[in-house]
Parts: C-alpha cells; structure tokens; sequence
C-alpha cells in the first residue's frame, strides 16, 4: 500500500517535527508504545514528558522503557494531560517540538476510563502556547465507542476554528472503511 495506515503516518508526522535533542509530550502515555517512539527520536541528549491518569499505563510504560534502556530519557506523571502547564518547567515555554495523543481508552484497560473533550481540548490550548515554530501535535482520534464519538465532535469543532495564522490544521482519515477508523488531526504551529 503506497498511501500510509493511521499510525505509521502519525509517526512520519512526528519524525519530521523531532530531532535529537528536542523537549516533547506524549499525552496519553497507554502501554509505551508511542513513549518509546518518541525516546528514540529526541536521543540521549532530549527529553519526553508523559501524562496518564492510570497507574497501569505508567507500569507499563516504565517496563518498556526499562526493557529498551531509555528510560533516563522520560518523566512521566501520573496525571491528566491537561495538567502540562502546571507540570511542565517554565523554560520549555515556547520550545516543544511535538506532542501525540491516542484517545479513548487503555488498550487492555478498564474501558470506562477514556479521555475527555474538556482535559483534552484543555491540554491542546496549553500545548500550542509551548510549542517552537513548526512544532507539531498529533491527535489520532479513536471513535467507534460512544465516548469517543462524543470527543470526536467536540475536538473537531474546536479545531476548526482555531485561527489559521496560529496554526495549520490537517484532517487525515481513510473515508472508505467501516466500523468507524481511526482518523489524524496534526496541529502545527506557525
């Protein structure tokens, strides 16, 4: 397939955003996976903060880390992504040069916990102050649960009218599948 799948183009997004050396957030941290991505991308001399609200996914994701020895590379906190700024050394302002979000719930987790439009529109406001120029966020948006049907509309509305000398705004889904794919909203900043 010449046209790339959700996640793969999620990561081409980032790779392009983050050099070795650089500051960015994985916001919903889950089982690792995009913690460990992003490790590797910044390198020995950059930084990766992550955010979950469950205790198993920073288990998780501390294992990982651990198992791959690039731990010393990320901070993690048992947190609500909306919580960044608060969180966050005031000298990163104005430096990220990525973030990732994988909404709904934990894989292999309790289903009824799941992110929420208010936390995560709430942290998308806050990451766009902290990002550098041409940095990037990126929204993979799971809905094919009731919950994240809901996320979805509220994000959606809320990324359209973000203002264009701001940032870009990029929708990338495939519009032929069923059961209700994952589909890519990636924010860049100006």
């Amino acid at each position: 397939m010449k046209v790339e799948r959700i996640l793969p183009f999620a990561r081409s997004l980032l790779e392009r955003a983050i050099k070795p050396g650089d500051t960015v957030v994985d916001a919903t941290i889950g089982n690792g996976h995009d913690t460990l991505f992003l490790s590797h991308l910044v390198g020995e001399s950059g930084r990766v903060y992550g955010f979950d609200v469950q205790r198993a996914a920073l288990e998780e994701t501390t294992k990982r880390l651990k198992e791959h020895n690039v731990l010393n590379r990320v901070t993690l906190f048992h947190e609500s992504h909306d919580q960044l700024s608060s969180l966050l050394p005031d000298s990163l302002k104005g430096t990220l040069t990525g973030a990732v979000f994988n909404l709904g719930y934990l894989p292999g987790g309790d289903k009824q916990i799941v992110t929420t439009p208010s936390s995560t529109i709430h942290a998308i406001e806050q990451l766009i102050h902290w990002l550098a120029p041409e940095g990037i966020i990126v929204l993979v948006i799971y809905h094919g649960h009731a919950e994240g049907e809901v996320e979805k509309q509220a994000l959606m509305q809320y990324v359209k009218q973000l203002d264009q000398k701001l940032v870009h705004v990029l929708q990338y889904q495939f519009i032929n599948q069923k059961n209700n794919p994952p589909f890519i909203v990636a924010i860049e900043k100006r």
